[in-house]
C-alpha cells in the first residue's frame, strides 16, 4: 500500500511541491524519496514505500540498468511477475514484482504492458528518451489514482486527492482552479512532454474490461465442467497468489460468508505452505454485536490467532472526521461502514506485526450478495445491477477498504476481485448467480457446501449490512449516528442545504453532516462522488414489501440451515421447502 506522486511542467520551484507529497506519507511509512528528473527540471517523482517485497532493492522511482531512460513509480502487486520473467526471458535486476512493468513496456509498449499484468496497480511511467509519460490503473480500480491536467502543460498524478488539492490551493502553475479528476480503472493514458517537461494529453486507451478473460497466460485453467469445482479452484488460486509477501499476512473476519471463506482458504494454504507463524484474524464491533459472535465461531473452527476489538459508540463518533479525511468521500453508507474498518486497522498497526491483510471485498457485487437482489424484477435485471456495481466499485467499497487501511500503513488484498476468478464468475448464466431459495449468493455458498472448510451455520449465514453487523444488541450503530447528527444539524440548515450543495444535495442530517466535514477538507471537490450509493433494484419497493420479503426469506433460510446441518437424509428437497413456505 504505497503512495505515488508525480509532477510535470511546473512553472515554479519544483521543490515547493514537497509539502504536497507528504500529505500521503501514511500510505508508505517505511521509506520516502523525492527525485527530480535531470532531463526535465520542471518534473519530479515522489514515493512513499510500504516494503512488502525485496526490502533492499525495491525503492522507487525504479530504474534498471537495461533501460536507464525509463522511470517508474507504482502502487500495487503484480502477482505474475515470476511467470512473466519465464515467458519472456526477462532479466530482472531486483526481486520486486513491479519491475515487470518496465520490461513489459520495453517489450511491447504501455498497452501491452498493462494487458499482461495479473494484479492490482496504479503507475506513472516516464520515458525520457521518447519524452512520454504514461498513467495506468488496474481493472477494478483497487489501487487509487487521481490527476490534474492544466492548459499550461502542468500535469500532476497522485494516489490520493489530498496531495493534489494542496497543489491547487498553492496555485502552482498558472491555473489554480484546475479540477482534480479520478483516473478511470482499466485504462492507460499517454502524454507527450515538450523540451522543458510540459505535458500534452495524447490518448486514453482501455486495456481491459471487467468480466473479460485475462490476456496474459494463466497458471490455473480448470477444465472440469463442474462449475462449483471450478469456483473452488479459482478462488483458492486467487488467495494463494495474494500470499506473495515478505511481511506477515492476516485476514479481516466479520463472520460473514465472504471474509470467512477468505480466512478459511488462507488458513488451509498457510498449513500447506508451512508459514512460520499462525494466521491472525481480526474482527470489530460494538458489545455483543452479531459480527463478533459469528467471527468468534469461525476463528475457533479455523484455530486462528484471533483478535476481537470492541469499540464504544463515542469512539466511533470521534473517528468520523478522520475517516472522511482519509476516505475523501461523503457517501453515506461508505462513511458509516468505514468507521469500524478504520478503528480495526489502527489496532492492527499499533498492536500486531501483521502488515498484509486479506479481505472479502467484491463478493457482494460479483455474486449478487446484497439483500435487495431478492427483489430484482428479473434475473437479467439482477445481472445488470451486478455489472453496474462492479463498474463503480472503485468509488465505494474498494475505496473504503483502501483508504481505511492505508491510513494506518497496511496492505489490503481482495481475492474476490482476482481477474480470473471474477471473469469466470461473471461469465456464468444470470439465473445461476441470482438468489435462490430465498438465499443470496446461493451458488457461491453451495460451491463450498460439505467441503468442511466452514461450519454450515457460517456458510449459510444471511447477509447483514456492516452497520447492522457491528451493532450492539441494545443500540445500533445507525441509531448512534442519527442521535449524534441530530445534535449537530438543525432542521433549517438541512432545508437550505440543497442550495449550498446542488450536486448530490443532502436529504438527511447524516448526509449533510458528512458533506460539511468533507467540504472542510476538500472544498469544491464534491464532484468526485457522482452519486450516493443506493440499491437500484428497490427504488419502487415500499418498505413493508421489502420487510415482508426479507422476513419470508429468513424463515426459508432457517429451515434450509437446519436441513443442511442435521437432515441429510430428509425426504423434502429445498425446492419443496420453499414451495410450502410460500404457500403458508
Amino acid at each position: 500500500m504505497c503512495g505515488i506522486w508525480a509532477v510535470f511542467g511546473s512553472s515554479g520551484d519544483i521543490f515547493t511541491h514537497c509539502k504536497a507529497a507528504f500529505k500521503i506519507a501514511h500510505r508508505g511509512p517505511d521509506a520516502f524519496r523525492l527525485e527530480s528528473i535531470y532531463q526535465f527540471p520542471s518534473c519530479c517523482l515522489g514515493f512513499h514505500r510500504l516494503a512488502i517485497l525485496d526490502a533492499q532493492h525495491g525503492m522507487q522511482p525504479m530504474r534498471v540498468p537495461q533501460y536507464p531512460h525509463v522511470w517508474l513509480i507504482y502502487n500495487g502487486e503484480i502477482y505474475n511477475h515470476a511467470n512473466l520473467q519465464q515467458e519472456f526471458n526477462f532479466h530482472y535486476a531486483t526481486k520486486c514484482d513491479g519491475e515487470s512493468i518496465i520490461h513489459l513496456y520495453a517489450q511491447g509498449g504501455i498497452e501491452f504492458a498493462a494487458k499482461h499484468l495479473d494484479g492490482v496497480f496504479a503507475f506513472c511511467l516516464l520515458d525520457t528518451a521518447n519524452r512520454k509519460v504514461y498513467l495506468g490503473r488496474d481493472t477494478f480500480g483497487v489501487k487509487p489514482l487521481f490527476r490534474i491536467l492544466k492548459e499550461d502543460g502542468f500535469l500532476s498524478a497522485c494516489s490520493e486527492v489530498k496531495a493534489l488539492k494542496i497543489i491547487v490551493i498553492l496555485g502552482l502553475g498558472d491555473n489554480p482552479t484546475a479540477t482534480v479528476e479520478q483516473f478511470l480503472p482499466g485504462h492507460v493514458e499517454t502524454y507527450n512532454l515538450d523540451s522543458i517537461g510540459r505535458a500534452t494529453f495524447v490518448e486514453r486507451t482501455r486495456f481491459h474490461k471487467i468480466g473479460d478473460a485475462p490476456a496474459y497466460k494463466t497458471v490455473v485453467n480448470p477444465t472440469d465442467k463442474n462449475i462449483k469445482s471450478s469456483i473452488r479452484t479459482l478462488f483458492e488460486a486467487a488467495v494463494k497468489k495474494r500470499m506473495m509477501a515478505d511481511r506477515r499476512i492476516g485476514c479481516l473476519l466479520s463472520g460473514g460468508l465472504d471474509s470467512s471463506l477468505t480466512a478459511a482458504t488462507l488458513v488451509k494454504l498457510a498449513k500447506e505452505q508451512n508459514l512460520p507463524y499462525p494466521v491472525q484474524t481480526f474482527s470489530i464491533g460494538m458489545k455483543d454485536s452479531p459480527d463478533l459472535v459469528a467471527a468468534r465461531k469461525v476463528a475457533k473452527h479455523l484455530k486462528t490467532e484471533h483478535h476481537e476489538i470492541v469499540f464504544k459508540p463515542e469512539e466511533g463518533i470521534a473517528a468520523i472526521e478522520s475517516v472522511i479525511y482519509h476516505l475523501e468521500s461523503y457517501d453515506i453508507t461508505t462513511v458509516r461502514s468505514s468507521v469500524g474498518l478504520y478503528l480495526l486497522s489502527k489496532y492492527i498497526k499499533q498492536k500486531t506485526d501483521t502488515t498484509v491483510i486479506l479481505s472479502g471485498e467484491g463478493s457482494d457485487e460479483i455474486a449478487q450478495g446484497y439483500i435487495y437482489f431478492h427483489k430484482a424484477p428479473s434475473v437479467e435485471d439482477g445481472n445488470e445491477e451486478s455489472s453496474r456495481l462492479c463498474k463503480d466499485l472503485y468509488m465505494y467499497d474498494v475505496l473504503r477498504s483502501d483508504r481505511s487501511t492505508s491510513a494506518w500503513g497496511l496492505e489490503i488484498r481482495v481475492p474476490f476481485l482476482d481477474h480470473q476468478f471474477s471473469s469466470y464468475y461473471i461469465s456464468l448464466e444470470p439465473e445461476m448467480k441470482a438468489p435462490k431459495y430465498g438465499i443470496e449468493k446461493y451458488l457461491l455458498r453451495s460451491a463450498f457446501d460439505k467441503t468442511g472448510l466452514l461450519p454450515a451455520e457460517i456458510l449459510w449465514r444471511p447477509k447483514e449490512d456492516f452497520s447492522d453487523g457491528v451493532s450492539s444488541q441494545t443500540r445500533s450503530w445507525y441509531e448512534v449516528i442519527q442521535d449524534f447528527v441530530d445534535e449537530q444539524i438543525d432542521d433549517t440548515e438541512l432545508e437550505e442545504s440543497s442550495h449550498r450543495f446542488p450536486h448530490n444535495p443532502p436529504r438527511s442530517k447524516e448526509a449533510l453532516y458528512y458533506r460539511r466535514v468533507f467540504e472542510k477538507f476538500y472544498t469544491g471537490q464534491g464532484h468526485l462522488l457522482p452519486y450516493y450509493w443506493m440499491p437500484k433494484c428497490c427504488v419502487h419497493v415500499m418498505p413493508l414489501d421489502l420487510i415482508s420479503l426479507v422476513a419470508r426469506d429468513q424463515i426459508v433460510f432457517l429451515i434450509l440451515m437446519v436441513y443442511h446441518i442435521h437432515c441429510d437424509d430428509w425426504n423434502y428437497s429445498p425446492e419443496e421447502v420453499v414451495e410450502h413456505t410460500n404457500h403458508h
